[in-house]
Parts: C-alpha cells; sequence; structure tokens
C-alpha cells in the first residue's frame, strides 16, 4: 500500500467499493450514482459528500484522500507513542498498575502541574508530544486514586477522568480510533464517579469530536445537543468551567448540524454558542478545553464553509479577532478559510493559506485530512505551490 497516495481520489473510492455496485454504494452513501461515478471517472465533489461517501464505504475520508499511508508511515519514535498510550489506557482500565514504594506515590499538585504541562502541549497541536506525556500521567493519575487519602477520592476520580480524556482526544487526532472511543468511556465512567458536573459535561464534545471522526454525524449531533441540555447552566451560575463546557457542546452540535446541511439548526446552536461566549467575555482554558469569542468566531468560519457560504466564511474571518485561539484552533480555521477560497476560485490564494499553515505546523498538518481536500481542489492552481505541499505532507502532487 506504499502507492496508495499516488492513486487519485477516484481510483481509491473504486478500490475501496470492491465487488459492491456504484448503486449500492450511490444508496448507502446517500448520494447521486452520477455523483459517485463522476468522482470515480476522476471529477472532484465536496468536503460534505466525501464524508457520505466514507461512510457508505465503511471508512474515513483520510483514506479516501490517501492520507493513511503518512499515518502508517509515522516515525518510530511516534509509534511508539501511540503503542504506550494504547497500554497505559488499557492496562489502568484493567488495575494493571506498576505500584511504587508508598514515599513514591504521586502527589495532588504534581500531578495537576503535569497535568497543566501536557495540556498546553496539546493546545499547541503538538498531539504526539502531549501523547508522550499523557501516557505517564495516565499512569501516575490511576496510582493516585489508588492510593487517595481519605476525602481525597473524588479528586482521584477527577484526575482520571482528564487523563483518560486527554488520551482519547489525542488517539481520536493520531487516527486510533478503537483507543479514542475506550478512553473516552473510561473518562466518562471516572467523571461519574467524581460527581463533577463540569467533567461529565465536557465529554459531551469529547464523545462528539470522536463519533465525527468517524462519520456518525447524526450520533454526534444529539451527543452533543444532550450534553447541552443535561447540564444547561442557570443565569445564576458562577462556574465558568460550567459555561466552557455547556459553550463546547453547543459548537460540537452546529458542527455535526453543519455536516448534515441543516442550516436553520446550526444557526440557532451558532447563536446560542455566541450568547455564551458574550457571557464569559474572554476565551477560558481550562482542563483541556478553550470556549469563549474567539473560538465561537473560528468555529462560525468552519460551519459556513460546510453549508457553503464561502463569501459569509470569508467575511467572519476577515472582521474577527483570532490572537484568542489556541495555536490547534488557529491553523483548523486557516484549513476552513483555505477551504472557502477555493469555493470562490480563489486557487492560488487558497494554496498560500495552506502553505503558511503546512510550513509552519506540518507534524500537525500530517495529520488533518482536509489539507488533501484543497491540494486536490486547487489542483488548477501553481504547480510549484502543489510540489511544495506534496512534500511537505508525504503525499504526491495531483
Amino acid at each position: 500500500m506504499s502507492h496508495w497516495s499516488e492513486l487519485t481520489t477516484g481510483e481509491r473510492v473504486k478500490m475501496l467499493r470492491g465487488k459492491a455496485s456504484q448503486e449500492t454504494i450511490a444508496e448507502r452513501s446517500g448520494v447521486s450514482l452520477h455523483t459517485l461515478r463522476k468522482l470515480e471517472q476522476g471529477g472532484n465533489v465536496a468536503l460534505p459528500t466525501l464524508v457520505k461517501i466514507a461512510e457508505g464505504l465503511h471508512t474515513e475520508v483520510s483514506v479516501i484522500l490517501g492520507q493513511q499511508a503518512p499515518r502508517r508511515g509515522m516515525s518510530t519514535e511516534d509509534r511508539a507513542m501511540l503503542r504506550a498510550l494504547s497500554q497505559a489506557v488499557h492496562d489502568t482500565a484493567a488495575g494493571i498498575l506498576l505500584d511504587p514504594a508508598e514515599d513514591a506515590a504521586p502527589g495532588l499538585a504534581d500531578l495537576t502541574e503535569a497535568a497543566e504541562r501536557m495540556w498546553r502541549i496539546y493546545f499547541r497541536g503538538a498531539y504526539a508530544d502531549a501523547g508522550v506525556l499523557a501516557a505517564p500521567f495516565l499512569r501516575s493519575a490511576a496510582l493516585y486514586a489508588r492510593h487517595a487519602p481519605v476525602g481525597k477520592e473524588a479528586a482521584g476520580a477527577a484526575l482520571l477522568s482528564d487523563a483518560y480524556r486527554a488520551c482519547g482526544l489525542i488517539a481520536n487526532f493520531l487516527g486510533a480510533r478503537d483507543l479514542a472511543y475506550s478512553a473516552v468511556g473510561h473518562a466518562m465512567r471516572y467523571a461519574e464517579l467524581a460527581a463533577d458536573p463540569v467533567r461529565v459535561s465536557m465529554l459531551g464534545s469529547a464523545r462528539a469530536r470522536v463519533l465525527l471522526r468517524d462519520n456518525r454525524v447524526e450520533q454526534a449531533l444529539r451527543e452533543a445537543e444532550a450534553a447541552a441540555a443535561r447540564n444547561e447552566p442557570t443565569f445564576s451560575e458562577q462556574g465558568s468551567k460550567l459555561l466552557v463546557a455547556y459553550g463546547k457542546n453547543i459548537v460540537f452540535g452546529a458542527v455535526a448540524a453543519s455536516r448534515l446541511g441543516d442550516s436553520e439548526r446550526t444557526a440557532d446552536l451558532m447563536s446560542q454558542a455566541h450568547a455564551v461566549a458574550a457571557r464569559l467575555g474572554r476565551d477560558v482554558f481550562t482542563s483541556g478545553m478553550q470556549f469563549g469569542p474567539s473560538y465561537a468566531g473560528a468555529q462560525a468560519v468552519g460551519v459556513n464553509v460546510a453549508l457553503g457560504n464561502a463569501g459569509r466564511a470569508l467575511d467572519i474571518a476577515a472582521r474577527f479577532d483570532s490572537t484568542g485561539l489556541t495555536q490547534a484552533s488557529h491553523n483548523r480555521m486557516m484549513l476552513d478559510i483555505a477551504l472557502a477560497q477555493c469555493d470562490v476560485r480563489q486557487w492560488d490564494t487558497a494554496l498560500d493559506t495552506l502553505l503558511e499553515v503546512c510550513t509552519d505546523h506540518s507534524d500537525w498538518a500530517r495529520h488533518q485530512a482536509i489539507p488533501s481536500v484543497i491540494i486536490q481542489r486547487a489542483s488548477r492552481a501553481s504547480t510549484s505551490r502543489l510540489r511544495k505541499l506534496s512534500q511537505i505532507l508525504g503525499t504526491s502532487p495531483i
């Protein structure tokens, strides 16, 4: 499969289809037979259509776009990190712990500091580096929970929930879907044991994120909206953490609704998200989550791209202040901007935008499916730009 990235998108779809007929896959995907035939014959289709076809083929968009080969071609260090992450999740869930001497047991202050350090790296979009810290953090959190002093049991469970959630999110970004589902499930268990409504609410958006990556868009929408409804803050609620978690759930509901093409539901959810962001007044960071005016603005760019409102997306991007965004969120918004530029036929500008992100943050970009979508759609642009991007992403030029 070393040549997988060298195939066209249509050739990959045809190979993934196997013995199934075009009619069967078109019906299963919810797209027209004409659209599927057009794609297999070398034509281009929009990202939401690719998502539907991926679901019909029981695969991921990244596979259709040739992004799996770079994932299988991870560096030795990254593969070792993912193995360590998997072992930590499964060992701790099974109660397999390396129990140190009593005086070597981790303390709450040290674990809190370790968590903050891990999340700072995660916010930069350095998911592999964050994963290097997440595995030992999870094992240490499990040890603390086992030896937690009387009265600190809830704190131990909360730490474990955060650690599992981090492992799940990192695994999700790196394409380890089964590990992501497992880790997020363990995170929910310990959030409930901690009786912590904020952490329970946080896991709504985490679950929705994993479901979206798995193309289970309708389920992602239901999960995000249900999580928001279960933990909707009252107007007297003073804790910003619950508002952050609530706002994040609302946004992920909007993202899912936009991918389903439901513009009315998307608009309603984004209106709620902007209201929560205005209530916070600033972007707030807590336990690996960000929400506030900048984050809501960036997501507004993305949902408008998904709905086909490229002009609106570019207008939002030009007007709002993105300085409050994390590096990872800023990178993702830049990809959405490049997609919008493709939609308005600004091919070279789209590749310039993509080049900026991929040059400065190549490790992050290699784990994203959207760069290949942009390259495919902007194939009429400068050949030199396409070559540069292919070298950075480790794929073949169109």
